[in-house]
């Protein structure tokens, strides 16, 4: 495993600890900030591979010093996970539309962040190696949103598009209904995923014998596994 370095920036001196040992027991190198200002200041000699961003801090305050870092390293792939109190639609908006790849908000599990995190570390990988994912005999492109099969275009809807392309950034883990729900459609249906069935069903028909790589997780989610 790759010993990504994560940075993260948390006033909070219980949350800041755990944060620090839970990634670091997971492998991974990480530095702590009690504020933003010092985090950007380290990003000037290395950027991280990821960043966790506390919103509520003193002096610069998470969704500011997002904003810096998106403006001053454009270039950067380094995904950006907001940890906020706030669990109102619009602070989460607000966190998204200023360039955050993801949020968690407290409370949270240490099985909740470390999921979290490796998500958004596997888009990354893929996302800075080439604009197209290649899984079994499956091409999908992200920048023109082309789905092949053994060289041959599928037609796919925007949401089967979408679930594809988050099973494919996912490949060997079980995703849930419930994060489909939240990462395609942007809101909850409160236990109603039956929205996500018709949509894998009608997926599936278009990707013909190449679906017997996604399976159906009985009162769980999906998996795409590698043939």
């Amino acid at each position: 495993m790759k010993n990504y370095l994560i940075y993260t920036a948390e006033d909070d001196d219980s949350i800041r600890e755990l944060i620090s040992y839970v990634v670091t027991n997971e492998g991974y190198a990480v530095k702590s900030f009690v504020n933003a200002d010092d985090l950007l200041s380290e990003c000037e000699k290395k950027i991280p591979d990821l960043i966790l961003l506390d919103v509520m801090m003193p002096g610069t305050d998470g969704v500011e010093a997002l904003k810096i870092f998106r403006q001053k390293y454009q270039s950067a792939s380094t995904p950006i996970v907001m940890l906020t109190a706030k669990s109102s639609e619009i602070n989460k908006i607000t966190g998204l539309d200023a360039g955050a790849d993801d949020y968690i908000t407290k409370p949270f599990s240490v099985l909740e962040l470390m999921a979290r995190i490796r998500a958004n570390l596997r888009k990354k990988v893929i996302s800075i190696s080439d604009s197209e994912i290649k899984i079994n005999s499956i091409s999908l492109n992200q920048e023109n949103r082309v789905v092949l099969l053994n060289d041959n275009k599928v037609s796919l809807t925007n949401k089967e598009f979408e679930l594809l392309k988050f099973l494919m950034l996912n490949v060997g883990n079980v995703v849930n209904r419930e994060v489909l729900l939240k990462e395609i459609w942007g809101y909850e249906y409160f236990g109603e995923t039956r929205t996500i069935d018709i949509h894998m069903k009608n997926l599936r028909e278009k990707l013909g014998t190449a679906a017997n790589a996604i399976q159906s997780i009985r009162g769980v989610g999906y998996i795409l596994t590698r043939e």
